[in-house]
């Protein structure tokens, strides 16, 4: 597996596989891998002539200076265990490599749609823009056939498809399930974060989920909602930031039911400290 430091040799590798006819997939990550990111390479590693994986953290998508410091950043083990999955190359960039002139902010402003302006978009100002800026510049820099997310960042792939459309970049976004621990949390690098007595509960994100499903086949939008905030906070410990039920096309709230035939329901949690998102589907297209 090679590591690569530099912009200029990332160009120089990707030239060299497309010269022998390879396809490239690419599997952006901030490190800290787990399974659920070994998943994805393993993905990429099947559908393709060589896969790459960048593990750069980074700091224009955070708007908090604590949690961009707490985030978690193990490359030696995070090396070991691509090599181990099949990773042809690893792009592991300085901050300087990347931002040149400084992290003061996108210097471009992106397109992301209403998409960008929900949820996330509104609880974390900024953060799509800073998300747009670091994809489109690893997009223009691998230049990938196809790049691989996991579900469990819903809404960003929703935003990452909106900016390669009015970027016009021509890449293959493949969205790939949310992998979960045998308690059913969805896998996380800020899992790690958790202490012991909050790994214990934080399981409880995915229980009330996966428990509103049947409770909405006979329950309003509303009255699902409620059950999973107030299962959720009444447990000491975790408190929900915001739940909200969307069509999973527009990632537009809904009142009823009927209003879409896909309709996902997508949750952040305070558990202690740490911000755990999560989601689930409520409805789904018949094919």
């Amino acid at each position: 597996m090679k590591i690569l430091r530099k912009v200029s040799e990332v160009a120089d590798y990707v030239a060299e596989q497309r010269g022998r006819g390879a396809s490239v997939g690419l599997v952006p990550t901030m490190g800290a891998l787990h399974e659920g990111h070994l998943s994805l390479v393993e993905r990429a590693v099947a559908e393709n002539g060589v896969a790459i994986v960048s593990v750069f953290v980074n700091p224009t998508q955070f708007n908090n200076s604590e949690d961009l410091a707490s985030y978690p950043r193990k490359e030696e083990e995070d090396f070991k265990m691509l090599a181990e999955a099949g990773t042809a190359a690893v792009f592991a960039p300085s901050v300087e490599e990347i931002y040149p002139d400084g992290t003061e902010g996108p210097s471009h402003k992106f397109e992301l749609g209403k998409a960008a302006e929900v949820m996330e978009g509104l609880y974390r100002p900024g953060h799509f823009q800073g998300v747009a800026q670091i994809v489109s510049l690893l997009f223009r820099i691998v230049t990938p056939d196809r790049a691989y997310f996991g579900e469990k960042d819903f809404q960003q792939i929703a935003v990452i498809r909106n900016m390669i459309k009015s970027e016009g970049i021509d890449v293959e976004i493949v969205a790939c399930p949310i992998k979960r621990a045998s308690d059913g949390l969805a896998l996380s690098s800020r899992n790690a974060l958790l202490s012991k007595e909050q790994r214990a509960i934080a399981p409880e994100i995915h229980a009330a989920l996966k428990d509103s499903v049947a409770y909405s086949l006979d329950h309003s939008v509303r009255a699902t909602h409620d059950t999973v905030v107030e299962r959720i906070d009444a447990i000491p410990g975790m408190k929900v930031e915001y739940f909200e039920i969307v069509d999973a096309r527009t990632l537009e709230s809904i009142e009823e039911w009927e209003e879409s035939p896909w309709v996902v329901g997508c949750i952040t949690v305070y558990c202690g400290k740490v911000r755990l998102i999560d989601n689930i589907a409520y409805r789904v297209p018949k094919e």
